[in-house]
């Protein structure tokens, strides 16, 4: 006895500090059939785990190589300055790159701002990780500018946050090897732009037939006594015809001279 084939599912990356709750739930409410895997991925792994066919698809951090991936935008995340919650930068509800230029601002390895250097002092050293780097702000080391999701993610009691009106932001995508664009990444493409389940492009349920259009006046009803004369018109009409041109002229001449007396 053969093992049947396993079914098929969509497994779908995503990088820290992206909820894909929302579109998870529509998935599984349109295609109940198809489990849905997610893999959590840090935003340097997202692009491997996409070439190397780890993922269907991925909600990354913008760029991705546009010569292998497809990418559509989803939205900008607001980029925030991580302090303590004494910091004198909490006086403020918004700051800007200037207000940080007397501060040590940390610059982990995983970085996601993508900028060459900071603003302010560098640290004595580059931590490991954002997690590292927040550790180091809660110890009065220095401070850190993430996307608000991830400070967000690291949040702890006894630190804040506030917006950098004028730092560099973190666009979020959802991106796939342009290679291997499958029904399925269609289908979760549907979902996160919005469309309805009936949506023309959409896959999840055939769109219902069209029904045609009748021609003009095919619906309105014949007047009393019109079908017996259009039967009888069209019967002499062909008569004629059959006759060739001669018959045509003779069914007009029977209807145009009348008969001698004699």
């Amino acid at each position: 006895m053969t093992d049947s084939p396993e079914p098929p599912s969509f497994r779908l990356a995503y990088v820290p500090g992206v909820t894909p709750a929302k579109w998870v739930r529509i998935w599984h409410e349109r295609l109940p059939d198809i489990p849905l895997e997610l893999l959590q991925v840090s935003a340097a792994e997202a692009s491997d785990v996409l070439r190397d066919g780890g993922a269907d698809a991925g909600l990354v951090r913008l760029p991705v190589d546009r010569t292998v991936f497809s990418a559509i935008p989803l939205y900008t995340e607001t980029s925030v300055v991580v302090v303590p919650k004494d910091h004198v930068v909490t006086a403020a509800e918004e700051v800007t790159l200037e207000d940080l230029a007397d501060e040590v601002v940390l610059h982990p390895l995983d970085d996601v701002i993508g900028w060459g250097r900071p603003p302010g002092e560098a640290a004595f050293e580059r931590p490991a990780t954002t997690a590292d780097a927040i550790e180091l702000v809660a110890a009065n080391i220095g401070v850190l500018v993430v996307p608000q999701s991830l400070a967000r993610l690291h949040h702890r009691r006894d630190l804040t946050y506030r917006p950098v009106t004028d730092a560099p932001q973190s666009d979020i995508a959802l991106s796939w090897r342009e290679d291997a664009t499958t029904d399925m990444v269609e289908d979760f493409i549907g979902i996160v732009r919005g469309r309805t389940v009936n949506s023309s492009r959409g896959r999840t349920q055939p769109e219902p037939e069209r029904k045609q259009r009748p021609e003009k006046g095919a619906g309105r009803k014949p007047a009393a006594g019109a079908g017996k004369g259009a039967a009888r018109g069209s019967s002499g009409a062909a008569k004629g015809f059959r006759g060739g041109p001669g018959g045509a002229k003779g069914a007009g001449a029977r209807r145009g001279k009348p008969k001698r007396r004699g």
